[in-house]
């Protein structure tokens, strides 16, 4: 029984890890010019909503498709003339899929990452503003985690962990949140009530 229990658990996680787009998912990004820009989401359309609310899925890093999907996601991105990172469920397509811009980095490049997961966060804070690209209009303060560590997939199938800091960090933790269905009006409401410790890390010597 331990045997076919063990034989099963390997079987769901190679599975899991093969997934592949679906055939609708496939004609959305392949929809129209697929040299030019996927569409972003919006909240205040309904159907559009409950796309950008739905718990996002892995994608084998190997599909075919997963390239297009990134370059119409960068060009998206490019077009907001201003965002800093998109995730796959606002171009309408619930696959665990970012792109990020690395202010941590020489140029600030923009890069994808495949099915990330932070597996730790800092217990010291930052607070600072957000908005979203699917939320028209909308800007406010947030906790963040100052630095988390970071796994995530590339093109080749290779796994890559490392450690992100500052603004960097709290773009990716916001586009994750967006893999999950998270919102940031919903994690606004989510911290009503909750009490931070302030402190000030960096302060100037009196002497």
């Amino acid at each position: 029984m331990r045997n076919f229990t063990l034989i099963l658990l390997l079987l769901i996680s190679f599975n899991g890890f093969s997934q592949k787009f679906s055939k609708d998912e496939k004609a959305l990004i392949l929809a129209g010019d697929v040299k030019t820009a996927l569409p972003i989401y919006q909240t205040d359309n309904a159907e559009q909503h409950k796309v950008l609310l739905a718990q996002s899925e892995e994608i084998s890093p190997k599909d075919k498709t997963l390239p297009i999907l990134i370059e119409r996601m960068r060009l998206a991105l490019a077009g907001t003339g201003g965002g800093v990172g998109i995730a796959a469920p606002q171009v309408g397509i619930n696959r665990r899929v970012i792109l990020v811009q690395r202010f941590d980095k020489k140029d600030a490049p923009v890069e994808y990452f495949i099915n990330p997961k932070i597996t730790w966060w800092s217990e010291l804070l930052n607070k600072g503003p957000e908005g979203d690209l699917s939320i028209d209009n909308f800007r406010d303060a947030f906790y963040r985690s100052y630095s988390i560590r970071l796994e995530y997939y590339d093109l080749e199938n290779k796994k890559h962990e490392e450690m992100v800091e500052g603004f960097t960090a709290v773009i990716f933790q916001h586009e994750i949140d967006h893999l999950f269905g998270i919102l940031i009006p919903d994690k606004l409401e989510k911290e009503k009530g909750v009490q931070y410790k302030e402190m000030k890390v960096f302060q100037k010597s009196k002497y």
